[in-house]
């Protein structure tokens, strides 16, 4: 029987509280983002590039973070929803151990196409590194997972940056295989063909040997999103990529992001050993 790609990709179909728990993390990341902005630990809004939405938050942790290692997130919402603004929480868990979390924004699909935001979130984590002179550790989710990816996979020479930039990463339920997105109605805003959809997929890329990518999945997702992560993470492990496959279970789409924001984390305690020291 075909795949029915729609079913398998549409998250809030899937969770039938998908609202209630968007509206959840809404919420704590207002929360958060109003404590660090009160603190004097937040710069919000600072721009990397010319458009309105490419805009870095930074949250520092408490001490300021002078010389902290330094953590990057993209936000999901497949390429063309939300903002930073809805997660700032997820920079908590981190910031509980003394590590500066950036959220990184975005353009968005229909107004400019995936490869854009490839290049978008490059010119981001350069700004980074021109501001702070430190390697970065990259996590994400979604669509952020996808763009995860690209970064690991980016030659920063190109960008006046070292080569091992981002040495490592997490792909949090992560979208490595974009062909399926052309059978979904999504596809009105990504207008993907089938060669474009391969060359902005990082499963087909050149494996970054030597770096880490880590690939999370919520235990209750899909089956699409089962195999996007561990086709991902055999890919790259067989070309030399140290690659991590974890499954959390009972976790859905929404859920399997919320220990990022609790420093006693299992997932934060992974992302501090993933830290680049330099």
């Amino acid at each position: 029987m075909p795949i029915d790609y729609e079913a398998e990709y549409n998250n809030r179909a899937r969770v039938p509280d998908s609202a209630a728990l968007l509206a959840r993390a809404a919420e704590a990341a207002a929360a958060y983002r109003a404590a660090r902005s009160a603190g004097g630990l937040a710069d919000l809004d600072v721009r990397y590039g010319p458009s309105p939405r490419q805009i870095l938050d930074i949250f520092r942790p408490d001490g300021g973070g002078d010389g902290a290692p330094v953590a990057m997130f993209i936000h999901g919402g497949y390429w063309r929803a939300l903002q930073p603004s809805a997660f700032s929480h997820v920079a908590a868990g981190l910031n509980g151990h003394g590590v500066i979390v950036v959220l990184a924004g975005y353009d968005l699909c229909p107004q400019v196409g995936i490869g854009d935001i490839v290049e978008e979130m490059r010119q981001a984590a350069a700004a980074l590194w021109r501001r702070f002179g430190r390697k970065l550790l990259v996590f994400g989710h979604s669509a952020g997972g996808h763009l995860t990816a690209t970064t690991l996979a980016t030659d920063w020479t190109r960008y006046d940056a070292p080569a091992g930039l981002v040495p490592a990463g997490m792909a949090i339920s992560g979208l490595f295989d974009l062909a399926p997105m052309i059978a979904t109605s999504m596809n009105a805003d990504f207008k993907l063909d089938e060669k474009e959809a391969r060359r902005l997929s990082p499963l087909f890329w050149p494996a970054p040997v030597g770096k880490t990518l880590d690939l999370v999945v919520g235990g209750t997702e899909s089956s699409e999103f089962h195999r996007q992560s561990r086709t991902m993470g055999d890919t790259w492990g067989a070309a030399g990529v140290v690659t991590r496959t974890v499954m959390p279970p009972g976790a859905n789409h929404f859920t399997v992001i919320e220990p990022l924001a609790d420093p006693r984390s299992m997932m934060v305690k992974r992302l501090l050993e993933l830290l680049p020291r330099e």
